[in-house]
């Protein structure tokens, strides 16, 4: 017995659809995606006064759109299956949230070790706190946004009738690379003064 939303049949199935559905989409998401490549240019000085901060860019960049990939999946899955429903009260949403904030934990803490070795070996000295508080702290803010973007997503993938397995995990990662660099600039402007 379902308990969520209605289940809809998602006519998509046929390359036209999917094509005339996501060309569009990926053109914009190409274009704001140049906007992290600005944001990097932007920052240079600051990278490279400090290049173990180097290290943590495509790890950071990646792991949101991971984060947020993994839970579009499963989000996406549970709307095929009838199952979701976009309630305060839907206490599987919110254990998968709270799985992917817990994976962002530890992932973005093990960054900051790794970051750490790595730097001291090829880069100049940072220290240790200085880079814990910047993974973390920018980490986990991107988590929080990979989950709004993968939530946001999803329903107006399913409120527009377009089938979430197509357009959720494109939207979310595009995003995460943006937002990723921005909020890794900040937290590290912040931290680093």
């Amino acid at each position: 017995m379902s308990h969520g939303l209605p289940r809809r049949s998602f006519d998509t199935w046929t390359v036209r659809s999917i094509v005339t559905t996501m060309i569009p989409l990926l053109i914009v998401l190409s274009i704001l995606e140049m906007g992290s490549g600005l944001v990097l240019e932007t920052l240079e000085e600051t990278y490279l006064a400090n290049p173990t901060l180097l290290i943590l860019v495509p790890v950071m960049i990646d792991m949101g759109g991971n984060l947020g990939s993994i839970l579009s999946s499963r989000l996406s899955t549970r709307l095929h299956l009838g199952t979701l429903s976009f309630s305060p009260r839907d206490v599987a949403l919110w254990t998968n949230v709270a799985a992917i904030l817990g994976l962002a934990v530890t992932i973005f803490a093990a960054l900051a070790v790794a970051a750490y070795g790595i730097g001291r070996l090829y880069a100049g000295p940072m220290a240790f706190s200085d880079l814990l508080v910047i993974s973390m702290v920018s980490g986990m803010v991107l988590a929080f946004v990979a989950v709004v973007l993968s939530i946001a997503a999803s329903y107006a993938s399913y409120r527009l009738g377009l089938d979430p397995d197509d357009t959720t995990i494109p939207i979310v990662t595009n995003l995460c690379d943006i937002l990723g660099v921005v909020i890794l600039s900040i937290v590290a402007l912040m931290v680093l003064g």
